[in-house]
């Protein structure tokens, strides 16, 4: 084994879903991978790390970083938890082992896979393409639920601050209690002049939601809500 392949990178990453997860966190990740790095020997130089990024493509400052670096620190291997981790794309996923990662070896701790081998790759490529599918899937039938909603005339987005989803009906009604907060926070602003930060601190809200109900008559965030302009 040459110096280069014993000198080996780390790749972790968190979708926001993923994050409350037992198991999935970069730091978790981190140290399953530094674990088997020491196991087969290898000096792990650098762990690059995306947190709340999909990985439906390679947009990520993480992996950019990663493969921007790869022939600077002269590594052999890069190591990943899961192959889900590093892409969820087929086309990423080729990209990656035959032009990016030339010459470097791609390793998943979970289900020992090495690209440096052929039934490796044969393995990498399989399981991409079995992810790609089932997001392909998964993407379907929710919007075909979301087309069924629609026609039923049932709320499909975002539920703006003041309203929520009639549990019975699917449709969008004002929340009373969420609506007393709202003229309280326009009383405040109104009366007192109290700043956007302070009624967002107060009412544990984001300033920007603050700020669009202050500027927006009652009236008129009936009518947005209704036509499905949201409150950020």
């Amino acid at each position: 084994m040459t110096e280069k392949t014993k000198r080996a990178v780390g790749y972790v990453r968190v979708s926001t879903r993923e994050q409350a997860q037992e198991g999935v966190s970069l730091d978790a990740q981190t140290e399953r991978i530094a674990a088997f790095c020491q196991a087969k020997g290898w000096e792990l130089v650098a762990v690059y790390r995306d947190e709340g990024k999909s990985g439906k493509n390679l947009d990520r400052p993480g992996i950019q970083e990663m493969i921007h670096d790869l022939q600077a620190v002269q590594v052999g291997v890069v190591v990943v938890l899961k192959l889900d981790r590093l892409t969820r794309s087929v086309r990423d996923l080729g990209t990656l082992i035959e032009d990016i990662f030339a010459g470097v070896s791609l390793v998943a701790v979970d289900g020992s896979l090495d690209s440096s081998t052929a039934s490796g790759r044969m393995v990498v490529n399989l399981l991409g393409s079995v992810g790609q599918w089932e997001r392909e899937v998964i993407g379907e039938r929710t919007r075909d639920a979301l087309a069924y909603k629609r026609e039923r005339g049932e709320w499909c987005g975002r539920i703006p601050y003041g309203f929520r989803v009639n549990p019975d009906t699917g449709k969008l009604e004002e929340d009373p209690e969420a609506m007393q907060t709202v003229q309280a926070i326009k009383r405040s602003r109104r009366r007192s002049g109290t700043s956007y930060p302070q009624l967002a601190k107060r009412y544990g809200l984001s300033v920007g939601t603050v700020y669009k109900l202050c500027t927006t008559d009652l009236r008129s965030l009936r009518r947005q809500a209704l036509r499905g302009s949201l409150v950020h």
